[in-house]
């Protein structure tokens, strides 16, 4: 019997058990792991199919790019990778198919916008620039075109409180470019995703045409924010529902027992409580503790406020919502406070969910509900739902907070999944300067973040502090905190903090994740940081390192029949990589590579089950512009050449810019851009490139060709071109496969 129809077999055979308390898991053997992936949610499905947050995302890269200062100081504003006019500062440039799922500015700053799209230029406005001098503050904003970027999924910043931020997906199919019409303050950052051609996709990516509204069952999706999620009482889908509920007190010390649920293979799709408002603040302070399937360490263990997206359940302006996200929220009524999760959480034997007691003192009337539903696909499909808390306490000076390192927890070296969020405390004690601090992500190894930002608040949606009010969207929100330390009324009113939840642009990884933060724009900050991490994981890898080639090694290139014939001899740079403060304090290392204007070659070793390849090139960031096209053929023997037919094109590497950027940021808002050259001593950078799946899967070895071709671009017009070349120092080969993962059959 195949898979497929064992599956199905279960669903009918097994559907009135699915939600009771089995003691076997047929439905877990081995043989039903899947040898393919789960289709890949992509554009407005990506919100659509919500339900599918935990799916594995094999075959997708996520990449967040911003203005931020490239020397690691806090001049995170108006740095651009170059201008090809006054009126075309460029901060994104990015060469293939993919989906711009998320933009950020701040204010009106640097509208008009350009988003070229496969060399259409799309002009983006906010409608209350250029009428900038001596505006009201609170006064109309909009969109233009505004039916493009409709709230919820576009909001400016008289909403946000300071920043003008864009959900709605951007698909392009061969380039995207966006550009600043005007560059004062101009600060920014971008969420895009690219993919493994071939991988399957929930539809094709089609070229944004600049005017089609996102559909209006998404918006009406994200509108129900702060409600509830799961499918109405009495529809088709609500029947495959089960709840559960009760009461419980916590101690002051101790855990307690919310539930223990053996369903067998399930999807929790909701967890909520309901305490009396004058405990509120106590059972903020709580512990929410989740266990999936018996695992020696709890993946869910995080104090309640911060778990459900807010630093306390202090209500201040005492708000209907403290938190109305979209997957939680927290909701006041006359007498009590309500909180609601709706991250989906697959497991497939046990789920034990437990409350910690504060320490201070007991609650009572604790009451609480759950509802799920048989799970029904591969376990490898999916990842545990995570949220990883840690308290920083005194900040080490000089070095980011560490929110999260996916190595060695829970005692699996290799985890894949996605990062979906953060919440976080960034100051008890009503600071707001501390927010300068920089997001910085790594992924799978990589020593260049995949993801930088340019400030806390602008992680959570905010802008110039959020002007030190609150708010509360979708996806990001500063729900608590004073206006200033002098404002606060209590202690829980100096505490901070802000959230931001990613789904359509959440960040997948296949073997490791490193999520850092800033503290203060220097890493300068002592202000006491907390702070949950929202992931989904597998303990088992989706990206293997399946072999190494060392420029510039001898050994290493005989051994991958490395040929370069324009090569350069091999050379020493002493650099670093780009994080950390400024030049002095990132550890400055030695290695050797060479550059080339002409073509290289090389084989490299794959896992022959792959799903398609990710390739990384460690590059000297010197030259600017890097651009190739690549080529794959069959692995020959190093002394036989490959004919000219077996070549098969795989499509253009570019990486944009260089060590050196063009800061401009005119002291008024219309001012002319200028043109100041910065350089920087951090010329290592790791970049990726994916490989096509029908050119990699079956394959051992491929034989990879690095075709250079040129790009012309001057940094700004007037600026002396400097040398162009394609820059090699090491080549990695990263197989994308499916998780090994299964869980034992119980009998």
């Amino acid at each position: 019997m195949t898979t497929h129809s064992l599956s199905k077999l279960a669903k009918n055979y097994f559907k009135p058990l699915a939600l009771t308390a089995i003691t076997f898991l047929f439905f877990l053997s081995p043989h039903l792991r899947a040898d393919e992936p789960p289709v890949i949610p992509v554009g407005l499905d990506s919100y659509r199919m919500w339900d599918h947050w935990a799916d594995q995302r094999i075959g997708v890269r996520a990449y967040m790019r911003s203005t931020y200062d490239r020397g690691g100081g806090n001049s995170d504003a108006a740095n651009y990778l170059f201008q090809t006019a006054d009126d075309l500062s460029v901060p994104l440039d990015v060469e293939g198919s993919g989906i711009l799922y998320f933009c950020r500015y701040n204010h009106w700053h640097g509208s008009p916008w350009h988003y070229i799209v496969d060399e259409t230029d799309h002009i983006i406005q906010e409608g209350s620039f250029p009428k900038v001098e001596g505006r009201i503050p609170g006064g109309p904003s909009e969109f233009i075109p505004g039916k493009a970027f409709p709230e919820p999924m576009a909001y400016t910043w008289n909403t946000t409180k300071g920043a003008d931020l864009i959900w709605t997906p951007i698909p392009f199919e061969k380039s995207l470019r966006l550009a600043y019409g005007h560059t004062h303050y101009g600060t920014g950052y971008f969420i895009y995703d690219q993919f493994v051609a071939g991988t399957k996709l929930s539809s094709p990516i089609k070229a944004w045409d600049g005017e089609t509204p996102p559909d209006q069952d998404v918006l009406d999706l994200i509108n129900r924010s702060g409600t509830d999620l799961l499918p109405k009482a009495g529809s088709t889908e609500a029947s495959d529902l089960t709840d559960g509920n009760g009461k419980v007190s916590i101690p002051k010390d101790g855990a307690v027992s919310v539930t223990d649920l053996s369903s067998g293979p399930t999807m929790l799709r909701e967890i909520s409580f309901s305490v009396p408002a004058s405990d509120a603040i106590a059972f903020g302070r709580t512990q929410l503790r989740i266990t999936w399937d018996n695992r020696t360490e709890p993946s869910v263990n995080a104090p309640i406020a911060l778990f459900f997206g807010a630093g306390t359940l202090f209500n201040q302006k005492k708000s209907e919502y403290l938190v109305k996200a979209f997957p939680v929220h927290i909701h006041f009524t006359n007498d009590r406070v309500e909180l609601a999760c709706y991250f989906p959480m697959p497991f497939f034997k046990s789920a034990r969910i437990e409350l910690v007691g504060n320490g201070e003192t007991p609650i009572n009337e604790v009451k609480w509900n759950v509802r799920y539903a048989a799970y029904r696909d591969p376990p490898n499909h999916v990842g545990y739902f995570h949220a990883t808390y840690r308290d920083h306490g005194q900040p080490e000076r000089g070095k980011d907070l560490v929110l999260l390192d996916t190595r060695g927890t829970e005692g699996s070296t290799d985890w894949s999944g996605s990062f979906i969020g953060t919440s976080l405390i960034f100051s008890q004690n009503g600071n707001l300067e501390t927010l300068e601090g920089d997001p910085r992500f790594y992924f799978d190894d990589s020593l260049s973040p995949q993801a930088q930002g340019t400030g806390t608040e602008e992680w959570g949606g905010g802008g110039d502090y959020w002007g030190g009010t609150t708010m509360t969207l979708p996806f990001v929100g500063h729900p608590v905190g004073a206006h200033s330390l002098k404002q606060a009324v209590n202690d829980d009113d100096k505490i901070e903090s802000a959230y931001r939840f990613l789904l359509a642009d959440l960040m997948p990884f296949g073997k490791n994740a490193v999520i850092q933060l800033e503290h203060g724009g220097y890493d300068n900050s002592q202000e006491h940081y907390s702070t949950v991490t929202y992931w989904y994981g597998l303990p088992a890898a989706s990206l293997l390192k399946t072999d190494e080639l060392k420029v510039g090694d001898s050994e290493s290139e005989k051994s991958h029949g490395y040929a370069s014939p324009e090569a350069s001899e091999p050379y020493k740079i002493t650099s670093c990589y780009e994080g950390g403060v400024d030049s002095s304090i990132p550890p400055l290392s030695t290695d050797t590579g060479r550059k080339t204007t002409g073509t290289s070659e090389f084989t490299l070793k794959l896992d022959p089950s792959n799903l398609g390849v990710m390739l990384r090139r460690k590059l000297d960031y010197t030259f600017a512009n890097q651009r190739a096209e690549v080529f794959l053929a069959d692995a020959m023997d190093t002394d036989k050449a490959v004919s000219e037919s077996a070549w098969k094109p795989a499509g253009v590497w570019y990486t944009p810019g260089s060590a050196t950027s063009v800061h401009s940021d005119p002291s008024k808002e219309l001012g002319p851009a200028k043109h100041e050259a910065r350089t920087y001593n951090r010329a290592f950078c790791d970049d990726e490139f994916l490989l096509p799946k029908d050119l990699t899967t079956g394959r051992s070895a491929i034989r990879v060709r690095i075709k250079f071709t040129p790009v012309h671009i001057p940094l700004y017009s007037g600026y002396a071109e400097k040398e162009l070349a394609w820059s090699e120092i090491r080549y990695d080969a990263y197989s994308y496969v499916m998780p090994n993962f299964t869980l034992e059959v119980k009998k």
